[in-house]
């Protein structure tokens, strides 16, 4: 009787997860797949390597595609987007800020070349970073990416210390290796940016490393982190010792409470460090706190520098002396080295005033609680913990940045808008699993 008196209503279907995630902001696949690329030809440099590449400029290409793609995706086809991000904001205020200084710039043309060499790129791909990769699925093969770069990187780092392929340094100063790309260009072709991009890149693997799907992820993503660790020490990098140092410190924090005895074995590897690393290391880190004793000058170079750019911005506190024009101005106050100022902070400082700085600390801040909020949010979710976990990497990475901001002229680089884009994609990731969770819960229930 039930059955006849119900078969006029509608056989109500349950949604599937796949045919709700369709209805999930993705954005478009060709973008995201040129951004993978582009990131790619961006660490590794593969036309360094075969340089018939060059004629073709697949950096240049991969980046236009997935712009194009983007914005093709967002206005024909009017998908709707995600969240809001603040953060955008406060990168266009320090973009603004850099354009508007640029006539009372030492040199408005050098600016300029700085402006649309280097700085627009880099904040073009933080905005492509915070806006294609919406899922949770793109987040962990981007973060893949990352790591599975790191290791060309290391195991480069190791065969030239083992192979002896060395910078030339005075006479008695501890030798120390070539980049990655040797006679070239790129992110890593000086050891101290090798070893901050090594040390960018190590909380990505700590962190696949704790959520991968199954052994041979685990496995694979450890080997980073060890491989990593060690290249970084073989560049003999003081600042890349001291981040390194940080992310050590970290990790124990992280671990103390849940994990005593992982805590406890960290320590143990750590005390046991001095005696295997490579002869002249501890003398080479020795100069950290003795800079007289510094064989190379670099260290006694760089504090000078240090105490002139501090006086530079008391001198121009508002406007500054131009982007990346410290150079110019440091050469008038203590002579022609033409080297930059090796701190991020006063980069900005003595570039765009005290107000570029204050951009740039304020964007910092924001994506730092961006990342803390998301990390919490899914710390006790064990259907989206690992974007809770990539997402407490990503304040890790953020933290490796600003210790090493101290010794780094990479203020305009890709170095830190790369993990600020990942703070936001963290954010997209989070807010397309929450929506898609009670999609997922009822199609549960329907099946229960």
């Amino acid at each position: 009787m039930e059955a006849t008196a119900s078969w006029w209503r509608a056989e109500r279907v349950a949604p599937t997860l796949t045919q709700t995630q369709a209805t999930a902001p993705q954005g478009s696949r060709i973008a995201f797949g040129a951004l993978v690329a582009f990131t790619g030809i961006l660490i590794l440099s593969p036309q360094v390597w075969f340089p018939f590449l060059k004629n073709l400029r697949i950096a240049f290409l991969a980046a236009g595609i997935a712009i194009a793609a983007h914005l093709l995706d967002h206005t024909v086809r009017r998908r709707a987007g995600g969240p809001a991000h603040p953060e955008f904001v406060i990168a266009s205020c320090l973009v603004a800020w850099a354009v508007l200084t640029v006539p009372l710039s030492y040199w408005p043309g050098g600016s300029v070349t700085v402006l649309t060499e280097h700085f627009l790129k880099a904040v073009a791909f933080f905005w492509l970073i915070g806006t294609v990769i919406t899922t949770r699925h793109r987040l962990r093969i981007f973060v893949w990416l990352l790591v599975l770069c790191s290791i060309p990187l290391s195991v480069t780092a190791i065969q030239n210390y083992q192979s002896g392929v060395f910078l030339q340094t005075p006479m008695g100063a501890a030798q120390r290796i070539a980049g990655y790309n040797i006679g070239g260009s790129g992110l890593t072709a000086n050891p101290n940016d090798l070893a901050l991009m090594l040390n960018l890149v190590i909380p990505f693997a700590a962190a696949l490393m704790m959520s991968g799907r199954g052994i041979a992820q685990r496995f694979t993503a450890g080997a980073a982190l060890l491989l990593s660790a060690m290249a970084v020490i073989l560049t003999f990098s003081r600042a890349g010792f001291l981040t390194l140092v940080a992310l050590g410190l970290i990790w124990l924090g992280g671990v103390a409470v849940r994990r005593p005895i992982a805590a406890l074995a960290t320590v143990l590897v750590l005390a046991m460090t001095p005696a295997v690393v490579p002869a002249g290391y501890l003398e080479r880190l020795s100069t950290i706190t003795n800079i007289s004793t510094d064989r190379t000058g670099s260290a006694q170079g760089r504090w000078t520098d240090l105490t002139v750019a501090a006086g530079l911005v008391a001198q121009n506190p508002l406007t500054g002396v131009g982007l990346g024009q410290n150079v110019l101005a440091l050469n008038q106050q203590r002579g022609d080295t033409w080297r930059e100022v090796h701190n991020v902070y006063l980069q900005y400082a003595v570039d765009l005033g005290l107000p570029g700085l204050a951009l740039f600390v304020w964007l910092f801040i924001a994506l730092f609680r961006t990342a803390g909020r998301v990390r919490r949010r899914h710390a006790t979710d064990p259907g989206s913990r690992d974007v809770g976990i990539i997402a407490g990497s990503v304040q890790a990475a953020l933290i490796a940045f600003a210790v090493a901001a101290f010794f780094h002229p990479v203020a305009y680089q890709f170095y830190f808008f790369c993990i600020a884009g990942l703070g936001l994609a963290v954010q997209n990731a989070s807010w397309a699993a929450r929506r898609l969770a009670p999609l997922a819960r009822h199609s549960a229930g329907w099946a229960a």
